[in-house]
């Protein structure tokens, strides 16, 4: 296509549909159908240079031009307690529904490989060498040593949102690093495994391993599905770049990621569960077996939602993908 020739032909058009939205307000109902055509047709141009002679400028015009046409024509929208609602009922337990696929082998393979880990640290005493001295690790693991102070170091509101910080960021980086193939995602999760494996070897060695699970069931079986989701759907992400199946590559990321980005937003609230959970029940004063069947519970509560309420909107057809309305174009139609 030749893009001198092309801007030559519909420039007018253009140009009338810039002129139209400046008065939209005023304008008669002949005017508002030839708004509509046009916007139709420059919609229709958009697409065409943006796959045949992508031009910055050119394109960066008449996104805008495209947008502000879509928004007159549409009309403003409001995000509402509908759109709330439908949200944490249908679209983010739909969303981590189809990526269980995913998250569950995350899961699966992470939890084994913490495991192994833990292990090979534990009956390795040349390996704990490596982590500390001898005098420190026995601050870490003696009663009342560090592992089990950590938790009720500092105030609890304050431990609770600062855990929740931490772990919604690496939540959100697993989900955004998705898109290089995977490869930052795998790297986050072997650092959580290895601390967590480290933990493991270290306290079971010192014949502790009971007091260690007593501490980090209650809020990790929350907190480390949250992040087996966030790792899962990251990883879905990076395979995307490499097979989109039958969309075109960049519909399939532009898909996978809107969905990807209101997950996080989702796992955001769940992770401030478990920070509540980390904040003010592991620390408590509560028996081992109550402090640890609150944390099966909050879990078994999180796998139902997800495969109750996700099962059944992803069998209607919800994705997780905002809606149709809201997305842009991809095959406009001509006027």
């Amino acid at each position: 296509m030749d893009l001198d020739v092309f801007v030559s032909a519909h420039r007018a058009e253009w140009d009338r549909l810039d002129a139209l939205l400046r008065r939209q307000r005023r304008l008669t109902g002949p005017e508002v159908d030839e708004l509509v055509a046009l916007y139709q047709r420059t919609a229709t141009h958009l697409s065409l240079i943006q796959s045949s002679a992508p031009d910055p400028q050119l394109t960066g015009r008449l996104s805008q031009l495209v947008a502000r046409a879509r928004s007159a024509v549409t009309g403003a929208r409001r995000a509402s307690w509908r759109d709330a609602t439908r949200f944490l009922t249908q679209g983010f337990p739909a969303a981590v529904y189809r990526s269980r696929h995913w998250w569950v082998p995350t899961a699966l393979l992470s939890t084994a490989l913490a495991v192994l880990l833990g292990w090979w640290i534990g009956t390795h005493p040349e390996v704990q060498a490596t982590i500390a001295t001898p005098s420190d690790l026995r601050e870490l693991t003696r009663p009342g040593g560090e592992y089990e102070t950590y938790y009720s170091s500092h105030p609890a509101a304050a431990f609770a949102a600062q855990v929740w910080t931490n772990n919604a960021q690496a939540a959100a980086m697993c989900l955004v690093l998705g898109v290089f193939l995977g490869l930052p995602v795998l790297w986050i999760l072997f650092q959580n495994m290895l601390n967590l494996g480290i933990g493991l070897g270290l306290m079971s060695s010192a014949g502790r391993l009971d007091t260690f699970l007593g501490l980090v069931l209650p809020h990790g079986l929350l907190e480390l599905t949250a992040v087996f989701v966030a790792a899962g759907t990251g990883l879905r992400l990076g395979w995307t770049v490499i097979d989109p199946g039958p969309r075109t590559r960049r519909t399939a990321l532009a898909e996978e990621g809107r969905a990807a980005v209101g997950m996080a937003i989702g796992l955001a609230l769940v992770l401030f569960v478990s920070g509540a959970i980390e904040g003010f029940v592991t620390p408590s004063g509560l028996p081992t077996w109550a402090r640890v069947t609150i944390g099966v519970t909050a879990e078994l509560a999180f796998l139902t939602y997800v495969y109750v309420l996700g099962g059944r909107a992803a069998r209607t057809g919800e994705t997780g993908d905002v809606e149709a309305a809201e997305r842009s174009a991809t095959v406009p139609t001509a006027a």
